[in-house]
């Protein structure tokens, strides 16, 4: 079966970012539906796949970082307003049994992302 996961290193501080809330949206007609919300751990990675089982269906999804949170906890110098706060990936998933592994890489001013394995 598929699954979805996530890690996200914070590129700033040259490790992984610790308890930084991801929530997960199902997408539907443009319209997104709250799914569930997940705490990052020392590895910079939920405990557990984030989606996964009979969940794991193909469909448009969306994963908001509260970067803006976790930022600001790390101490970094940051400017008021944040330049990056909610950071929002919209993805699709085509293939039931896939392993969709969306990593963030984050600093305060920028931010990446791809489809990791």
């Amino acid at each position: 079966m598929g699954r979805l996961t996530t890690h996200v290193l914070d590129t700033a501080l040259g490790r992984p970012a610790e308890a930084l809330a991801i929530e997960l949206w199902s997408i539907t007609d443009d319209t997104p539906a709250h799914v569930s919300t997940h705490i990052t751990n020392s590895d910079g990675r939920v405990d557990g796949p984030i989606l996964d089982g009979d969940a794991f269906t193909p469909g448009t999804y969306e994963l908001r970082f509260m970067a803006g949170a976790y930022l600001k906890r790390t101490g970094q110098p940051l400017p008021d307003p944040l330049f990056l706060d909610i950071i929002p990936i919209r993805f699709g998933i085509a293939e039931q049994d896939g392993h969709y592994h969306v990593p963030l890489l984050l600093s305060p001013f920028g931010y990446s992302t791809y489809r990791g394995s």
